[in-house]
Parts: structure tokens; C-alpha cells; sequence
């Protein structure tokens, strides 16, 4: 596993977003923090303690630990039908199963939320689930198609499946509106969709090139990293012209259905929750 990624979408129109990269045995405490004790994930609401709790990183999942003593979090699976975990106060290192979350604490408004894109779930070799053959064959790319990363990817990708000749590829606010007409994807905003993008950069097709080198916050980097997950995955067929059909209508028409979120993992960003910034399946700030 390489870790995890975490969103802190932005606060009130104040403190900008952030994103965190945390590996294997690294943590980081979240909440309104002091001045002589900064948090790294800052959340600055007056409701929320200034250090309300912590995500600890192990080697295939992560834990989240809830320092208050009165209230409860929510960590709720955007793409999983409503699915969720209850963390009771004090309640110390409990482990969360989803791939990708949204963390929820109460203020006295609505809530305050993050993401996190957590490592990809393993499973048992299906021609040998005991395992008795020997070492199980590990997947190369492991994505899921219903999860709102996948149709970031595949938008991405659609000139080129569209046209071979095409050089560019579209840009985050050019993906934002292509997608942004599905019914589930309609709060979905520029962050969210550069979350994924790095999501499926750094954690599903483990890209390297211009991203790693160009100076950061330069378009460079960015039009850098876009073009090296689109090269993945029409080199490797990860998205081919049959994906097309998951994508909005251009044409006016009927509403689309809802997507068949898939409910036995957690994915990144989106569905929309609407994630929050990286929104329900969409990460920061869908």
C-alpha cells in the first residue's frame, strides 16, 4: 500500500483546501488546534474541539481515533447506499473498512466533513481463494467502474477514444461540466474532480513524469499529471470506447438514472455528496 489521501475541503469561504499524503504508520490530528499545538488538518469551526481526533495510517486500512467526550463522528461511505460507521467518544483507533470516506463531525449549523481515499481492497484469488497454489497474482490497476474517480478517468480520456488525433486533454473545469449533468454529480466542483485526479494519479495507476518535477501549482503540473493518467489507461485498455456510455448525455433528454454505487467498498470523491469538497465520491468539495 502507498497510503492514503485526505481532503479537508475549503472552510467558509476562509482557509483554503488541503490535501495530505500519509504512508504507512504516519498519523495526523484534525480539529480547530492551538496556537502552540497546530493540528494538520485544520477545521475551523467554533463546535469542533481544537483537537477532536486522529487518522493513524496502517499498511492496508486506516483508524480513526475520536478525542471528544460527548459527541459522536460519522464515517460514511459516499458510494456504498448509505452505508456508515458510528464512532463513539473515546472511542480509540477504530479501524475503517471503506476505500474511500467522508469524515463527519456535528457543529451547532450542519457539519464539517473531510475525505479520505484510502488503499485498495484486496481479494482472494477467485480460481484459488485458499490460496493453496501458492502466492495469489495481484491486480496491476484495480479500479472500479462505478465509483465517481472511474468517470472522471473516463471523461479525461474521451477525446482521445473520440478522436486519436486529439493531442490535449480536457481541463479540470472542461471535466467538471462534462460530468456535472448527472443527477448524482450536480455540486461537484473543480477540487473535487483535481482530488481524484490525483487519486487516480498517485494511488490507482501510480504515475510518474512532469508531476513529479514541475514546480508546484504550475499548470505544467497539472496538464503534466492529466496527460499521464490518460496515457495509462488507453495504453493499458483500463478505459476503452464501451466506458463512453457511462458518461452524461450531450443531448438534451430524459434524466439519467442513478449510478450503481457498488456497496461493498469505499471509493474517492464522489458520489456527490454534495465530496464536501472532495464530495461523496467526490473528495474535496465535490
Amino acid at each position: 500500500m502507498s497510503g492514503i489521501l485526505i481532503h479537508v475541503p475549503q472552510a467558509h469561504g476562509t482557509e483554503p483546501a488541503t490535501t495530505l499524503h500519509l504512508g504507512p504508520g504516519e498519523a495526523a490530528r484534525f480539529g480547530r488546534g492551538a496556537t502552540a499545538r497546530p493540528v494538520e488538518l485544520l477545521l475551523p469551526d467554533p463546535a469542533v474541539s481544537r483537537f477532536a481526533g486522529e487518522i493513524r495510517v496502517t499498511e492496508d486500512h486506516w483508524r480513526l481515533s475520536n478525542y471528544s467526550t460527548t459527541h459522536s463522528y460519522l464515517v460514511e461511505n459516499p458510494e456504498g447506499a448509505g452505508e456508515y460507521l458510528r464512532i463513539a467518544p473515546r472511542r480509540s483507533g477504530a479501524p475503517i473498512p471503506f476505500e474511500f470516506a467522508r469524515v463527519v463531525l456535528p457543529t451547532q449549523g450542519s457539519t464539517v466533513s473531510f475525505q479520505v481515499y484510502a488503499p485498495d481492497h484486496v481479494y482472494l484469488d477467485p480460481d484459488d481463494p485458499a490460496g493453496a497454489r501458492g502466492t495469489r497474482t495481484l491486480p496491476a490497476y484495480s479500479l472500479d467502474e462505478t465509483a465517481t474517480y472511474f468517470l472522471v478517468l473516463v471523461a479525461l480520456c474521451e477525446p482521445r477514444l473520440r478522436d486519436a488525433s486529439i493531442v490535449s486533454v480536457p481541463t479540470t473545469p472542461q471535466v467538471v461540466e462534462r460530468i456535472r449533468a448527472h443527477p448524482a454529480l450536480t455540486q461537484l466542483t473543480a477540487r473535487a474532480v483535481s482530488a481524484h485526479i490525483d487519486y487516480l494519479a498517485e494511488q490507482k495507476l501510480r504515475v510518474r513524469g512532469l508531476q513529479d518535477t514541475a514546480a508546484p501549482g504550475s499548470g505544467a503540473r497539472r496538464t503534466g499529471k492529466r496527460e499521464a493518467v490518460v496515457g495509462v489507461a488507453l495504453r493499458f485498455g483500463l478505459v476503452r470506447e464501451e466506458h463512453l456510455s457511462l458518461l452524461p448525455s450531450r443531448a438534451p433528454g430524459p434524466p439519467l438514472p442513478e449510478p450503481a454505487w457498488s456497496g461493498n467498498h469505499g471509493s474517492v470523491w464522489p458520489r456527490q455528496e454534495g465530496p464536501a469538497g472532495w464530495t461523496a465520491a467526490v473528495c474535496p468539495g465535490t
